[in-house]
C-alpha cells in the first residue's frame, strides 16, 4: 500500500506523537510499505524525520521525496538516495510544479495523510482531491 502526505508549510500544533501512531497503525494494520513526502515546509520535513525512524524499526518500507523542482544538495538535508523526480516535471512551469507533483503523488497512493487546520490552499485542494478519488484520507489535524 502506497501513502502520501499533504500539509501546511508551518504546523500550528505538535503532531509527531500522532504522526508517528498513524504511521505505525498503517504500517502494521493496513500493510502500508511504500511512502512518498514533498519537500516543501515543515509538515514535510517532519513526517520525513518520521520516516527515516520507522525505517528502522520496520526495514521492509520504501519512501521517497519527492521535489517539485531539481533540489540543492542542502534542501532540507535530503539526501539523493532518498528521492525520486518525477519523468516530465522539468518541463512543467515553475509556478505549477508543487501542484504537478502532488497529483503525481496522489494518482500512486491508497492512503493519504493530511494535516489540514483551514480549507484554504494547496493541501486542503489535495485533501478534497483525495476524498473525491475515493481514496482513505487520515487528517492529523482532526485526531
Amino acid at each position: 500500500m502506497t501513502v502520501t502526505f499533504f500539509g501546511h508549510k508551518e504546523i500550528f500544533d505538535e503532531i509527531d506523537g500522532v504522526l508517528e501512531d498513524v504511521l505505525i497503525m498503517l504500517v502494521e494494520k493496513y500493510g502500508a510499505d511504500n511512502f512518498f513526502v514533498g519537500n516543501n515546509g515543515k509538515f514535510d520535513y517532519t513526517v520525513l524525520k518520521k520516516l527515516r525512524k520507522l525505517k528502522t524499526k520496520y526495514p521492509i518500507i520504501n519512501y521517497a521525496v519527492v521535489p517539485a523542482y531539481l533540489p540543492k544538495r542542502e534542501e532540507l538535508g535530503i539526501d539523493y538516495k532518498e528521492s525520486i523526480f518525477p519523468e516530465g516535471l522539468e518541463t512543467v512551469p515553475p509556478k505549477f510544479a508543487i501542484v504537478h507533483r502532488n497529483k503525481w503523488m496522489l494518482k500512486r497512493a491508497d492512503t493519504v495523510v493530511v494535516y489540514v487546520k483551514h480549507n484554504i490552499g494547496g493541501a486542503a485542494q489535495f485533501k478534497a482531491l483525495a476524498e473525491k478519488a475515493g481514496k482513505r484520507v487520515i487528517n492529523l489535524y482532526d485526531i
